[in-house]
């Protein structure tokens, strides 16, 4: 409930930052006035109408996933893309809809204000909501399998960046003499996978070690409907410039030698 209640909010507070974007731009360059030339109405109604076609740009672009890190730049870059689209089709709907040319710029003034505006609301809002979904109860308890140093780091770095996957137990295939690590408790070994994803209600499991149990996680993750998390470096893979791509319509994990950067574009 949490999960719908905040991607819900997220949507409507966005189309309220589109529209409140481009009026601001209206009021700014013709003024604090109800201009006849350029009637408000019209201008709002245009508005309104290409909002729900700009936040579909954002949804189709996975800006609202609630587990990405809206600081990345990968998420800018939707945000100017739907930015950019959003005026282009203003544009349009308004000349189809009234025969009429407007300020040009007026019309970059919205663009630039709804970009930045949309940027820092989802800064904002991302933080929020990874402090909500990190309150008690979680909205994703996750597993660690492995008392491993990578596990450990991983823990930190989850913790550090409040990220969403909020870790609550550890297990580990041949025991651990420690209690815990970066203070998430070791409760024991994999004999208590069962019980640990029922009692702890998991959502996801992040393996970090025991290659040869793998198969056994993805099984009792596939019959909870868990989110199966596996470190590369269980696989040996530790210089971390791998990278997930499609081949012929199937995931495969790529690791390629240097090259130049220019090279990136065409590979």
């Amino acid at each position: 409930m949490r999960r719908a209640l905040l991607v819900a909010a997220w949507l409507l507070t966005d189309l309220l930052v589109f529209t409140a974007c481009y009026v601001a731009a209206y009021f700014v360059r013709v003024g604090f006035i109800l201009s006849t030339d350029f009637p408000f109405g019209r201008f709002l109604a245009a508005t309104l109408i290409v909002a729900p076609f700009w936040l579909a740009m954002l949804v189709g672009t996975r800006c609202f996933a609630l587990l990405r890190s809206q600081r990345s730049p990968r998420t800018l870059a939707y945000v100017v893309f739907a930015g950019v689209g959003g005026a282009s089709l203003f544009a349009l709907v308004y000349y189809f809809l009234f025969g009429a040319f407007f300020s040009r710029g007026l019309l970059a003034l919205a663009l630039v204000l709804s970009i930045a505006c949309t940027w820092a609301w989802h800064l904002a809002f991302g933080f929020l909501s990874r402090q909500l979904m990190r309150s008690e109860p979680a909205t994703y308890p996750t597993l660690i399998v492995g008392a491993t140093r990578e596990a450990a780091q991983l823990i930190k770095a989850l913790q550090e960046k409040k990220n969403p996957l909020k870790p609550v137990a550890v297990l580990d295939g041949k025991g651990a003499k420690d209690a815990a690590i970066e203070g998430v408790p070791i409760l024991g070994k994999l004999n208590k996978l069962e019980e640990v994803l029922a009692t702890h209600k998991i959502t996801h499991l992040i393996q970090c070690s025991d290659l040869e149990q793998s198969l056994n996680l993805l099984s009792a993750c596939r019959k909870r409907g868990i989110a199966y998390v596996l470190l590369p470096s269980v696989l040996g893979i530790v210089e971390r410039d791998e990278k997930v791509e499609v081949l012929e319509g199937r995931q495969v994990t790529v690791v390629r030698p240097r090259a130049p950067f220019a090279a990136w574009f065409f590979q």
